[in-house]
This record gives structure tokens, sequence and C-alpha cells, in this order.
């Protein structure tokens, strides 16, 4: 339930710097890696689908997870992302988004227990990543117009499915098959800037919690819980859930300010115990005021962590609309969302997004603890050195998004890219043509690349960005 989707140009040729590609393969230092490369370019198996629709497309369907989904004028997923799509990391076991979650899903069966000992959260963590438009938007509330709904910033398989942007795309279905506490664990998909922080995939926890009036609840641990602090108010009998009134900066229409205020503080309390559990003790925490479509009043949690204050979730009451049309109209209750990557990035001092996916032992074996709770901290294995290349262009007149740019170089170039920065943009004083430059890293996480094997993938960039995207190159 994060929130929804939110100088010169350098001198060197990318046309110029390195051999040709005749030398690429001739030479007898060419790599396994440009071999690779070369193989894909010739078959053309580097194609990219952006918010255009492309014109070397020939295949009319999109087949995933034994599915197939009829292409149309919305469908942007990329065969970089499809390859991803499945490999639920948060599931393999002692990985450290695995760690993460276990280590969540162990304090919230720890801190709610039922009567008879059975936990009272249940966790859903391997739902499909497909979903319909509806449950990723409409049933959220989140408005038509609203920009998290961009093709510019989602992975749509067509016009009616997508690739989840949140796990929130499930809180209605849940809530609907009659659920009142659970947490959803997935991957997520968006379209985003490349660098050490963002992945077009990245994986969600959320946790939705209902409480029901204590003259009807079915749930001894709310029934308590309720029960408690509505007797430390007067007049305790009169207690309601539910008024009709308006709505203010602080509650809901339908809420009563005594339920808000309870459902906040438990909300709050449930959370800061959460955050304690992974940091330890003497961890400060503040609460800032946000907005979502889907809850009000709305926060963020922010933590001092090594001196800096840190966002590491959003939460909130969820909006009486929202819980009526799954059918809980008796209920009111709290939702919060968390990265996991960010999370571990802070927890395991891991400095890049990318090595999540690695599958290098040097890696992975870091994280293979005899118990979940154990401190790790994370030993960087290598630091290769980085090449820069710059690529610029002529914008079209119309209907250029960098995140098609930024999705372009991630499949033709993959995890080998680290950063892609606009480092200028020039408007031409006559013709009042734009003109983009960007700096893209080039970086391999267990080895030094070449300048030759670099400027080979650099240039189908450039001539797939001619090709894709409608730009005009200046290299």
């Amino acid at each position: 339930m994060t929130q929804p989707c939110w100088k010169k140009y350098s001198t060197v040729s990318p046309r110029t710097s390195g051999p040709s590609k005749s030398t690429f393969l001739h030479s007898s230092e060419t790599s396994g890696f440009l071999r690779m490369w070369m193989s894909r370019i010739k078959h053309g198996c580097l194609r990219t689908i952006t918010s255009k629709t492309s014109t070397t497309d020939v295949c009319s369907q999109v087949e995933l997870l034994g599915s197939q989904f009829p292409r149309d004028d919305y469908t942007n997923v990329t065969s970089k992302i499809l390859s991803l799509v499945g490999k639920n990391l948060h599931n393999q076991k002692y990985h450290p988004l695995w760690l993460i979650k276990e280590r969540i899903k162990e304090h919230f069966y720890r801190e709610f227990v039922g009567r008879f000992g059975n936990p009272l959260f249940s966790v859903y963590d391997n739902l499909s990543p497909i979903v319909t438009i509806e449950q990723n938007f409409d049933t959220l509330l989140i408005p038509l117009d609203h920009p998290s709904r961009r093709k510019g910033d989602n992975y749509y398989l067509n016009k009616t499915h997508m690739l989840r942007a949140h796990t929130s795309a499930h809180q209605w279905d849940l809530m609907h098959s009659g659920l009142d506490a659970f947490l959803v664990v997935g991957d997520v998909y968006r379209r985003d800037e490349i660098d050490k922080s963002h992945y077009p995939v990245f994986h969600q926890m959320e946790g939705v919690c209902l409480f029901s009036n204590h003259e009807y609840n079915s749930s001894w641990y709310v029934f308590f819980y309720f029960l408690q602090l509505f007797a430390k108010v007067d007049n305790n009998d009169t207690c309601q859930l539910f008024e009709n009134s308006f709505r203010t900066p602080n509650k809901q229409e339908s809420h009563t300010l005594e339920a808000m205020k309870l459902v906040e503080h438990h909300l709050k309390q449930t959370l800061s115990k959460l955050i304690t559990h992974l940091f330890g003790e003497g961890l400060e925490i503040r609460w800032v005021d946000c907005y979502f479509p889907f809850t009000h009043p709305s926060f963020e949690m922010e933590i001092k962590f090594q001196g800096e204050w840190m966002e590491v979730l959003g939460c909130g009451v969820m909006e009486q609309e929202l819980v009526n049309s799954a059918g809980a109209q008796d209920k009111i209750g709290w939702a919060f969302g968390l990265g996991l990557e960010r999370l571990a990035m802070i927890l395991y001092s891991i400095s890049d997004i990318r090595l999540f996916w690695s599958e290098s032992e040097l890696f992975l074996k870091q994280f293979h603890v005899s118990d979940i709770n154990q401190t790790i901290h994370f030993q960087a294995f290598s630091k290769f050195p980085y090449l820069s290349n710059d690529i610029s262009f002529w914008l079209p007149s119309e209907g250029y998004l960098e995140n098609d740019f930024y999705d372009l170089v991630r499949n033709v170039a993959g995890d080998i890219v680290e950063e892609v920065s606009l480092i200028d943009q020039f408007t031409h004083p006559k013709t009042k043509r734009v003109s983009h430059c960007y700096r893209i890293k080039y970086r391999h996480m267990e080895r030094t690349l070449t300048q030759a094997e670099v400027s080979l993938v650099h240039n189908k960039i450039g001539s797939l960005a001619i090709e894709e995207l409608g730009v005009e190159g200046r290299f």
C-alpha cells in the first residue's frame, strides 16, 4: 500500500568508441558475453515494447504464466520484465527478501494469537502478479484521471490486464472472501528510473486488519481488544464505530472520532512494534501525514537510522467505501504497505538493488543463517569498475516518455546497466526541437566489462531508440 505511482555533452562518441563489428566477430579476446549479444542482435532477439506499439513485434499475444493476453495499444510489457515474472525471490529460502518476510510473519504470528493459540493473520505469498485494471485501481478508489494509472508508470498486458503495481491489488478480493486480518507478499512492477535504488520489479508486503463493534464481533481477539479499549472510555456502552457526519483532516464522514482514534492507535502501535522488532530497541520513529486514495487519514512512518530520517512504509485507516464494497459494511480497519527491498537494503547494508537478483554464491551464502533474526552484516564481495557512455537525440514532436527509454535500455542491456541519468537537455532556439543527453553507466556485478562489449550494447540502444521511440540520433 505504498503511494500509487509517483552540463556539456560528453565527447565520447558511442559510434566510434571500440572496434568495429567485424573486429568483434574475429577478435580472439571476444568474451562469452559479447558473443551472446552478437547472437541476440543477429537473430533479432532484442526487440522492445514501449508505450508506443512496436513495429517490430509480430506476435499478437503476450504469453505469461500459462495464459495468453491479446496485445492492443496498451501493451507495453517488455521481454526483460516478462523474464522476471515468477522468480518469487521472497519465497526462495535464505534469500534476504525471504528473511525479511519470515521475520515479519513470525512477529505477527507471535503478537496476534487467537483463543486457541492459532495465528490471527493469514499470509498469502504466492498470488499471481497478473491482475485486472479493476483490481489494481478501481476497487481501491483510484480516480480514472489519477497519474498512477499512466502507461508510462505501469506494465500493461493489454487494456484489461496488467502486472500489479502494488500488493494492494488483492485487498478487495481477500476482504470479500471474509478475511479480517491478512498479510500479502509479492512481486510488484513499476516503470521507473534506473539507479542503484530503483528496479522495475520489487517486493511488497501488505497488511490489513478489520474490526467490528464489540456487540457483534465474532473474532475473540478483536472482541477483547475493543472491549478493553472501549472500557477506558466513559459511557462505553454508547461507543459506536459509525455515524453520519462530515469528513475532516482527521476522520472520515462515516467514522466516529472515538473509533477512528482507536484504530489509528492500534495501527501505529502495531507498526512501531514491528519496526522495533526488525531494527532493535531505541529506534526513533516519527509519523508524517500524507495522502493515499484508499486510506484516510493516511501516514508514512519514518525512522532515524544512522543519523538520517528514512521513510519505510505507508499506512492509514481504510476508506469505508472500499470496505463496504467488499461486503464488510459493519467493520472498520487499517492497512499498511512496505517494500522488502528497502528494509533489506537498510538492515543488511546492501548498496545496489540489482544484487537481489544475483545468483552468485558470494552474495547468497551470506544470508544462510540458522536463525532468521540473526544479525547480518553484508560484505561487498566485489567492486568492479564502471564504464560510462553518453547518448543524445532529438525528441519526437509528441509521445516521448522517459520511462520508455529506460525500459528500452533495460531490455537491451539487462542488469549490466547501473544508472541512467539525464545530464543535459537543450531546446533549439529556432526550431524549438528538444534534445536529451543521457549518461549510461555500465557495471557488471561479477566481473570487469570491456569497452568493446559495452560499445556493442550501447550502439544497439541507439539504433533501437530511433526505431522504437521515433527519436533522431545525435550520435
